[in-house]
């Protein structure tokens, strides 16, 4: 037995599993559908593979959106080592929130639909969004660029203003402007 090797099977597993889940978030931002018939298609993997990851469609929309917002905390800590702590926080809600936001209305809609009917939201999403967004204004307050008393839930509030965005006009412009308000508002007073 070789140490550090990695089971084929389990390998191929994990990237079925992945290849799913993206095909599965595309779908979902599309039509708000889950196909498993579509998706197995877009993954390149049999039907029966995608029921033997997810077997209800309420299992695949939760496991999506766990994914999605797994990914915008991760970026946070590589984004404050490339840029200014400002910076970081522009990038990372104009980058990664304002079109996870714009692109990801078919996943609400059917992550609602989800939750109603199971009645639970997935463990520590929410509060993986505020972890991020603290990491995010701490840095910040270090660097003396926003006030110390914020918080993030109220922040992260202010950034829900990014739903409204129209994918098909220019978001970045409107996403610039929000962020301005709001960094204004965030800002150090100055006398």
């Amino acid at each position: 037995m070789t140490t550090g090797s990695v089971n084929p099977r389990r390998a191929d597993t994990r990237r079925n599993h992945e290849r799913i889940l993206a095909a599965a978030a595309k779908s979902l931002a599309c039509s708000g559908e889950v196909s498993f018939n579509a998706i197995a298609k877009q993954a390149e993997v049999g039907v029966g593979t995608v029921y033997r990851h997810f077997p209800t469609p309420e299992a695949l929309i939760l496991a999506v959106y766990q994914r999605e917002v797994r990914q915008l905390v991760d970026i946070v800590p590589s984004l404050l080592e490339k840029y200014s702590p400002e910076q970081a926080f522009r990038t990372w809600t104009t980058d990664h929130l304002a079109h996870y936001m714009m692109t990801k209305r078919g996943l609400a809609e059917a992550f609602r639909a989800a939750t109603a009917s199971r009645g639970e939201l997935p463990a520590g999403a929410y509060e993986a969004m505020v972890g991020a967004v603290f990491k995010l204004l701490q840095a910040n307050v270090d660097a003396g660029t926003v006030r110390p008393d914020l918080k993030p839930e109220t922040v992260l509030r202010g950034l829900g203003g990014l739903l409204y965005l129209d994918p098909k006009g220019e978001w970045r412009r409107d996403v610039a402007s929000l962020l301005d308000l709001l960094w204004r508002g965030m800002g150090t007073v100055r006398s």
